[in-house]
């Protein structure tokens, strides 16, 4: 679908605090999905140089690490909900109702590691906190209730690990980190020790017991295109889309033989645009190394006219059934690469939007978007709530 340029620009436009993975991004960003070039400048070429994700010969084999995996209906939880009271209220509600998985934040939006740690290679790079106090406990409580357990890694959004080691980031021309408009920093994604760090952080999680790695903020930052050439930082004669498929692919191989599922977020207009090759991303590239794939379908997010609504918000079927329409013909080409589709979609109310433009989102909102994802053959979902305050509704 072709959008007009100004329209699009007020998509993104969230609530403060938050309003799903990737929260954050501004009226920049649009800007950079439809304007981004590729930078292919060398400039300080790392030693074990990124490599283009088709590189190396050999046919890509996609094979489903948890066949017997169920098919997944859940929710957001924050590391604080995880290790505090907030827990029992949502283990209830999914035992209650069909959901029946928890995505949980392992590494989250500042950086910080979640759990209490003495992993030596964590801990060179990364902070440590103590928001989830006893993982082993948590993991058996989610065990005992038959949740299955999703990590969550935000990874090249990365605050913390910015400040500590500023060659891995952007770095202005005074010396200081670059920071965008809200004060977060990311990290640089030509940056093989990026990578492997987000990977040991993976691993980790993959010890305790989880059964699925999602990895979210996997791109540059937002409005990048415009803000390259004033930065100083590390990179490679490859584009950034390649650099960040690059570091799908290669963070997939490195899991293969712990039998984890591996899923990324992605904008959820991405299947309707071209690349983002300004921030980096592919919808389809990122899909064909990936088990799972969770778009951002919130009605909230999109501005008049799409899918032919005159405000998104309060048309919840139609924005997720046009949503989903266009996902399965940016995917449905990859053939036997085409990765389970699971959306984020939306289960809080976008009072921002202003009188007229949103509607206050319940029970039957929550449902007319599970219907629209049914009615287009997909079945799995995760229910975005920042608050992890969730709706009891027919989740089937």
């Amino acid at each position: 679908m072709e959008m007009v340029y100004t329209t699009m620009l007020l998509l993104m436009q969230l609530l403060s605090g938050g309003t799903g993975p990737e929260s954050g991004a501004s009226h920049q960003m649009m800007a950079s999905y439809i304007n981004g070039t590729a930078g292919k400048t060398i400039v300080n070429a790392p030693t074990t140089a990124v490599q283009p994700p088709d590189a190396g010969g050999g046919t890509f084999v996609k094979r489903d690490p948890q066949p017997d995996a169920p098919e997944v209906k859940g929710v957001y939880v924050t590391a604080h909900s995880a290790g505090g009271a907030r827990l029992e209220k949502l283990l209830s509600l999914l035992n209650r109702t069909e959901l029946n998985s928890m995505v949980i934040d392992v590494k989250d939006d500042f950086g910080y590691i979640t759990y209490p740690t003495d992993n030596a290679e964590l801990l060179k790079m990364g902070t440590a906190k103590k928001y989830i106090k006893d993982m082993p406990a948590l993991m058996t409580k989610l065990k005992e209730n038959d949740v299955y357990p999703i990590a969550r890694i935000v990874v090249f959004k990365d605050t913390i690990l910015a400040a500590k080691n500023p060659e891995l980031s952007f770095v202005r021309k005074d010396g200081s980190v670059w920071k965008n408009g809200k004060g977060d920093s990311f990290v640089n994604p030509y940056s093989k020790e990026v990578w492997d760090y987000n990977i040991a952080v993976a691993k980790d999680a993959v010890k305790f017991g989880f059964k699925e790695i999602q990895f979210d903020y996997v791109r540059f930052p937002e409005g990048f295109e415009k803000k390259a050439d004033s930065l100083k930082y590390t990179k490679t004669d490859i584009s950034r889309v390649d650099a960040v498929a690059g570091f799908v692919k290669y963070a997939r191989e490195q899991l293969a033989d712990l039998d984890v599922r591996v899923s990324v977020d992605i904008f959820g207009y991405a299947a309707s645009v071209p690349a983002a090759e300004g921030i980096g991303q592919d919808f389809v590239k990122i899909s064909k190394y990936v088990d799972v794939i969770s778009p951002m379908i919130y009605p909230s997010h999109y501005s008049t006219g799409w899918y032919g609504a005159k405000a998104p918000d309060r048309a919840p079927y139609q924005v997720i059934k046009g949503s989903m329409v266009d996902t399965h013909k940016k995917l449905d080409p990859i053939g036997d690469h085409k990765p389970v589709i699971r959306p984020w979609i939306q289960d809080f109310t976008a009072s921002w939007l202003g009188k007229g433009n949103y509607m206050k989102y319940g029970k039957n909102e929550v449902e007319a978007q599970i219907k629209a994802l049914n009615d287009t053959g997909v079945k799995e979902y995760l229910l975005w709530n920042a608050g992890n305050n969730y709706t009891e509704a027919n989740y089937k």
